[in-house]
């Protein structure tokens, strides 16, 4: 039985994959769960056209993506946080505090697509963070801690 995957399945294939799977499981268990659809030729040629706008909305946001990293790429930004003596942090800085820094500068960068390279920062000094922009454009973006 020919099948279109709704969505990405580890053990099958990923979305708009054709597969071919027993018949059984693909009645029984893919598609009452709404995981395929059966591969007619009206479904496969939908599925291509799909797939052709998807395609060229990908690239605008891709492309917009690399506009964006290249404006980032120079770009080193000041977080201030409370230190003690010893400059240690009360608290820690996480990614809220550079996506907040990084707006006062005018990039709208949601929080969930930064990751601060090693572990949590509760010193003041230097930090890398890596920013996905996109699923092929990340950015370095390196950024200090000082004390307020």
């Amino acid at each position: 039985m020919e099948l279109i995957l709704k969505q990405d399945i580890p053990s099958l294939g990923l979305k708009d994959d054709i597969i071919i799977v027993k018949a059984g499981y693909g009645r029984n268990y893919l598609i009452p769960k709404g995981l395929a659809t059966v591969a007619t030729p009206s479904a496969i040629k939908m599925m291509n056209e799909m797939k052709k706008q998807q395609a060229h909305k990908e690239e605008k946001l891709r492309t917009a993506a690399q506009e964006i990293a290249k404006q980032l790429e120079n770009k080193e930004i000041k977080i201030g946080a409370k230190t003690s003596a010893a400059g240690k942090i009360f608290g820690s800085v996480n990614t809220i505090q550079i996506a907040e820094a990084l707006s006062k500068k005018g990039f709208d960068i949601d929080r969930k697509t930064i990751i601060i390279d090693g572990e949590t920062i509760k010193e003041v000094g230097k930090y890398t963070a890596k920013i996905k922009l996109h699923r092929e454009v990340i950015v370095s973006l390196p950024f200090e801690v000082i004390a307020e």
